[in-house]
């Protein structure tokens, strides 16, 4: 079973926010674990801005590939370009240094705590 990180909130399309400012966000472990070994990763440039709910970037993995959703609104002021160089920290690390990138954010979109997000999912908290 994935694991869900108690201390995130979560959209319904897999992507996690986290409570600082500029909010981090990334893709939660059962989605990486879903996809298989991520390959390659694109993400917007710093400076793009965001709407909540629409798709950002992509993640590609030897199954497939899948589109990134905006879990917020607002201004990417930050990629973690490590992630770009050596996108399996997706699958190995995907709460920690497998993070995407960080908004100022304007708004959320619809976001779940980590129990709603674990019980739709079958995630482990």
């Amino acid at each position: 079973m994935s694991k869900v990180n108690a201390g995130l909130r979560y959209s319904a399309e897999h992507e996690w926010v986290d409570g600082s400012s500029p909010v981090k966000v990334g893709i939660s472990a059962v989605a990486a674990d879903a996809l298989g070994d991520v390959v390659y990763v694109d993400l917007p440039e710093v400076g793009t801005v965001i709407t909540a709910g629409e798709t950002c970037g992509e993640v590609e993995s030897t199954k497939s590939v899948s589109d990134l959703y905006a879990p917020v609104s607002g201004e990417i002021v930050e990629i973690n370009q490590e992630a770009i160089d050596n996108p399996a920290l997706l699958n190995e690390d995907p709460y920690g240094a497998g993070w995407l990138f960080t908004v100022n954010t304007t708004s959320e979109g619809e976001l779940l705590s980590a129990e709603e997000y674990a019980e739709k999912n079958g995630g482990e908290l």
